[in-house]
């Protein structure tokens, strides 16, 4: 095991001695006090994206070696410095107007006004990342030749459901109409654009991602396989974002110094990065059916949290606490099925599903 994670334990002794410096020399005789922040924030990271590792694994499953590695090293990179140093530069430089250079200045020398203008960018952030994720949560669950069933009732009438056709688009847009009305004037249309960009985002991307799969299933050339490999890691990387939104901006709350929050983010996908690969080659998902399930609930909810969100501060442990509950609950259901081997049901007939 030690080898799918001896990187994360290196960058986490390299982030957290980095942690100690800037709060004992920059800030000044606090440096224990940041390298505890920095781990606590790290572990948050790993709480909250557990369902991320999940998901993630589920489609490095059909990517090559060599692309998997890549997930492993530009991921990290893109995820680190990407997502959560540069982004919220980006952002912050959009509604404040600023340049880049001078957004850096103000996040490093005023970061109550930096992060003031991080939670203008709030609600259109999560109406993105939750109707996203929601997406994801409808794909996997709305799918008519779904085999295995976990939570029977429930997920018989999301497989009945998915014989509608796009009643996930349907869906994702009357959660935005919701949301939407909610909100104030100023807001609304805010929210509108980021929610339709959601869901466009989502349709080009799987669109591309089946083709390319049907592409490589044909065996048209060596490319249409190397094509996959690169559609696939921007799918995970787009996921990755979804689930860092909220995150991100709730890591404000408990440090408002952005060194400090990237060091712990960065120490935390690193481990959620690391934990994907070990599930990948250990065949976790095979063995354990119903972590699946699990990862997307858990999925779900963190959408419907995310879209919350945009009216009403939900804690980041309600979502980390449920996350962990229902993916340990469906472990352990995995754990009894594999003793039973009445647990799959009968697959609903390909033909009756939409084309």
């Amino acid at each position: 095991m030690f080898k799918y994670f001896k990187y994360s334990f290196l960058v986490t002794i390299i982030g957290l001695a980095l942690a100690y410096y800037w709060g004992q020399v920059h800030i000044g005789g606090v440096g224990i006090k940041m390298a505890l922040i920095a781990l606590f924030l790290s572990i948050l990271e790993v709480t909250l994206s557990f369902d991320n590792a999940v998901v993630n694994a589920l489609r490095l499953e059909r990517m090559t070696k060599l692309w998997q590695q890549r997930f492993l090293t530009w991921g990290i990179i893109i995820a680190v410095f990407g997502m959560r140093l540069l982004f919220p530069l980006i952002i912050v430089s959009i509604f404040s107007k600023k340049s880049m250079a001078d957004v850096f200045s103000m996040a490093m020398t005023d970061i109550t006004q930096y992060s003031a203008y991080l939670h203008e960018a709030h609600v259109p952030l999560v109406t993105f990342g939750g109707i996203f994720l929601l997406l994801i949560f409808m794909s996997y669950f709305f799918d008519c030749e779904k085999e295995t069933l976990w939570i029977k009732p429930i997920e018989k009438l999301f497989a009945f459901a998915g014989h509608l056709h796009a009643i996930e688009i349907i869906t994702a847009l009357f959660a935005i109409l919701a949301v939407q009305s909610f909100l104030p004037e100023e807001n609304r249309v805010p929210v509108i654009i980021s929610g339709i960009g959601a869901i466009l985002t989502f349709l080009i991307i799987n669109g591309i991602t089946e083709t390319m799969e049907k592409f490589a299933e044909m065996k048209y050339n060596a490319a249409g396989t190397l094509k996959l490999g690169f559609i696939g890691f921007l799918y995970l990387e787009l996921i990755d974002a979804s689930f860092s939104f909220d995150g991100l901006l709730g890591a404000f709350a408990i440090s408002k110094d952005i060194i400090i929050i990237t060091i712990g983010l960065a120490i935390g996908a690193m481990f959620v990065r690391s934990l994907t690969l070990f599930m990948v080659d250990k065949k976790t998902l095979k063995s354990y059916i119903f972590l699946e399930h699990g990862a997307h609930w858990a999925i779900g909810f963190l959408a419907a949290v995310m879209l919350i969100g945009t009216k009403i501060d939900v804690p980041e442990w309600v979502t980390g606490v449920f996350s962990l509950g229902i993916i340990s609950i469906a472990f352990i259901s995995s754990i009894i099925s594999n003793k039973n081997t009445d647990t799959t049901l009968p697959e609903i007939n390909e033909k009756d599903c939409p084309q």
